[in-house]
């Protein structure tokens, strides 16, 4: 068996994904979620996650039909908390010891973020959810889970999306499409690929933090790509 390849983890995931359905948060999703992020953690690897807030709220949309961005944007901070919460329960229904750590305070549902308090749950082999954003409007949750990563000393952010990687076109429309197993920061910039928001990508860069992009919904994928197996595409790096 390949030897897991890091040891302190972000996975990324958007609010889509919890969807299934018509459901905005499907059980049965985040069960098999919960045993893959299990598998991982009793691997040795310590896991810190950020969700999106898309399959209940996103800020953007609501700004785009006229809603203030400032608003919007914190109503889309509270949905990724929602969805936190939705994750947590999943995880300790496994028997996992959980955090959800909120950049917007509200003591009653869940602990504030600090780095300090995040890298000492880590340490001591607890999930940290890291919900709301950065606390802060005009802020993707792709620009939160770099941040956070580099805050916490991840070796490696995990884009979990509904593909096994990123592709020279949208597979689904272009069966010719082909994924693509490396690229560099500057790829992503150069190509405008999309893979996540530039902000996100040189945060990314400038700390050096490799970025694997996989599809979250095959069970054990997350596993595979702990190992550096099964179909993923490898961000990182410069040319030259």
């Amino acid at each position: 068996m390949a030897k897991l390849t890091f040891s302190r983890i972000l996975l990324k995931m958007s609010g889509e994904a919890l969807m299934r359905g018509g459901d905005a948060i499907d059980p049965v999703f985040l069960e098999q979620l919960a045993l893959d992020i299990k598998a991982v953690r009793t691997a040795g690897v310590e896991v810190a996650i950020v969700v999106g807030g898309g399959n209940i709220f996103r800020g953007l949309a609501g700004s785009s039909k006229g809603m203030e961005r400032s608003t919007a944007d914190h109503m889309g901070m509270l949905a990724t908390v929602i969805n936190s919460l939705a994750l947590r329960s999943a995880f300790e229904r496994q028997g996992m010891d959980v955090r959800v750590l909120s950049a917007l305070l509200m003591p009653q549902v869940c602990e504030h973020y600090t780095r300090d308090s995040a890298v000492a749950h880590l340490e001591q082999g607890r999930i940290v959810i890291f919900a709301a954003g950065t606390g802060n409007p005009f802020f993707t949750t792709d620009t939160a889970a770099s941040l956070r990563a580099a805050e916490i000393g991840a070796n490696c952010l995990l884009k979990a999306t509904k593909v096994d990687g990123v592709y020279t076109d949208d597979p689904v429309v272009n069966p010719q499409a082909k994924r693509l197993d490396r690229l560099t920061y500057d790829d992503v910039w150069n190509q405008h690929l999309g893979v996540m928001d530039m902000t996100a990508i040189t945060l990314c860069r400038d700390n050096n933090i490799p970025i694997l992009v996989f599809s979250i919904f095959q069970p054990g994928a997350l596993m595979n790509v702990m190992r550096s197996e099964g179909p993923y595409t490898l961000i990182g790096g410069t040319h030259g």
